[in-house]
């Protein structure tokens, strides 16, 4: 159950994969609602977006990614694992969105923002690293105790329906 549960975190993780690879198609400043507020500032200044883009996007984001995952991790849990019990509910949900949680930070944070040029957006190169220390600290604290929280949450919910 264990493996199972890893290999539902990894598709989690593809998921949000394939959510940023769709929102920098056209280029980094379609995500720029995830970069630092100076970040967005300076977009808007060089006039790449405005803020009214950057708040429906963000929006949007959370509408419609957030649901989608929070479905995801309890298909898998309840559907497919068929989950009975606070506890088993719980380490399935937490062992899943931590999983997704190590994707994030080390794939998408670590390497693919922090090493490649596909989240560059000209004529911000000097506010980089787009990811601060102290932000890589807080996803860090939240994908801990943030995903646990989220994971007692949905067992919660989980089992007392």
């Amino acid at each position: 159950m264990l493996l199972q549960t890893i290999l539902e975190g990894l598709g989690l993780g593809a998921l949000l994969v394939a959510v940023c690879a769709i929102g920098i198609r056209k280029g980094a400043v379609g995500m720029v609602h995830l970069y630092d507020p100076k970040v967005q500032q300076r977009c808007i200044a060089l006039g790449l977006t405005t803020g009214e883009n950057i708040k429906r996007n963000a929006l949007r984001f959370k509408l419609i990614c957030i649901p989608t995952y929070l479905a995801y991790v309890l298909v898998c849990v309840y559907a497919i694992n068929g989950a009975q019990g606070f506890g088993n509910s719980f380490w399935q949900c937490f062992v899943i969105l931590f999983v997704m949680n190590l994707i994030d930070r080390f794939g998408i944070d670590g390497y693919w923002v922090g090493h490649t040029k596909a989240w560059m957006i000209p004529g911000t190169e000097d506010l980089m690293p787009y990811i601060s220390k102290a932000d890589k600290q807080k996803k860090w604290l939240f994908g801990t105790a943030g995903m646990a929280g989220i994971s007692l949450i949905l067992a919660a919910v989980g089992t007392l329906l």
